[in-house]
């Protein structure tokens, strides 16, 4: 199997930290790139040791939930707090950026700007990236790597009962154990 492609093993790693949201509405995640390294990550939630949305609901105002900071901008403000610099560098995000984090990302000198699903395309943010030479690139996460993996592992195990189907095993068994190995690749 080859390896998987710079934009993919990097979004991965977005949809990956969307995992640790605590947004009930949208989970995204967030990867800051500097020449092919991984300099920081965000996801969307609260402020550290703060109230959850997850555990007590959203703080919604004006239809957006002002308890959440979004991932990008949780990625760039971990850059902040530990002197990382973010000019020139890209970011991978799960979702397209919204205005408030596409003029933060302007501001923080990002150049690439990678999202995996359109959600609610703001023009004005289109505008400003094109206006700061902000290049932006949709990249969906290719799922098809997990499928491929899978695939063969289904064969694998396969391969191997056929060949314990081949002893004296109790038949019983042996169709519990394709079925249960069937189960497993769902």
């Amino acid at each position: 199997m080859s390896r998987i492609s710079w934009n993919q093993y990097f979004m991965s790693q977005s949809h990956l930290l969307a995992l640790r949201s605590t947004c009930t509405r949208l989970a995204v995640g967030a990867t800051i790139v500097r020449d092919k390294r991984i300099i920081a990550g965000g996801y969307n939630g609260s402020i550290a040791g703060g109230v959850h949305c997850s555990d007590e609901g959203c703080y919604v105002i004006d239809n957006h939930c002002v308890r959440t900071i979004h991932a990008e901008m949780n990625a760039l403000l971990q850059c902040a707090k530990f002197g990382v610099p973010t000019q020139g560098a890209e970011i991978y995000v799960t979702h397209f950026p919204c205005l408030q984090c596409c003029k933060a990302l302007i501001q923080g000198g990002i150049k690439k700007v990678y999202y995996a699903v359109d959600y609610k395309n703001h023009p004005y943010a289109v505008e400003l990236f094109k206006q700061a030479n902000v290049s932006v690139e949709h990249v969906a996460l290719d799922n098809s790597l997990d499928v491929e993996k899978n695939q063969e592992k289904h064969e694998f195990i396969s391969s191997l009962l056929d060949k314990l189907a081949k002893t004296d095993i109790d038949e019983e068994v042996l169709q519990a154990l394709y079925k249960k190995a069937d189960l497993l690749f769902l």
